[in-house]
């Protein structure tokens, strides 16, 4: 296993092929059905196209950079963490815990160990938080990992035009 970093509770690690019923089970929450459909793997064949895919990109600094979060005491499979390009040398921050581990503090803390370490792997300074302003608790994860909002209002997401936040880190 190569472990990105690690938190006092987590492990953020390269995905490996043996989690790909993982990313397939905590895909299918409502919450990533709501706030990241395009995150959605409805068949395990889907999901190990996407693990495989991932994999491929830890060599290379051209994204996405996906990395799996694991539960340190028992190395469960609680979600991600990802930087992903979003055109003209930009990166946004992206995350997700599966619905029965949330609420516990798990993707602010993962992203604070994160944020520093995959910039500078990658060689950004600048970071952005896009999400769907109706997604409060994410909203407060951008906020505790110092992401400032300088837009809110409808704007392009997904397959359409929602109401928005976006923020910038860096």
């Amino acid at each position: 296993m190569n472990i990105l970093a690690e938190t006092d509770r987590l492990l953020i690690v390269e995905m490996t092929m043996d989690m790909v019923e993982d990313v397939h089970r905590n895909s299918l929450d409502e919450d990533t059905r709501r706030f990241v459909p395009d995150e959605v793997f409805e068949t395990l064949e889907e999901a190990k196209d996407t693990v495989e895919f991932l994999m491929s990109q830890y060599n290379s600094t051209d994204g996405p950079m996906v990395y799996a979060l694991l539960l340190k005491e028992d190395d469960v499979n609680i979600g991600y963490v990802q930087l992903v390009p979003i055109g003209e040398g930009k990166w946004e921050i992206g995350y997700h815990i599966a619905k029965q581990h949330t609420c516990k503090g798990y993707a602010t803390e993962a992203v604070k160990v994160f944020l520093p370490i995959i910039t500078k792997k990658v060689g950004v300074d600048e970071v952005y938080g896009i999400r769907l302003l109706e997604n409060k608790a994410s909203g407060r994860v951008l906020e505790k990992c110092g992401f400032e909002t300088f837009f809110e209002g409808e704007g392009a997401y997904h397959d359409g035009v929602y109401k928005i936040s976006k923020s910038v880190w860096g």
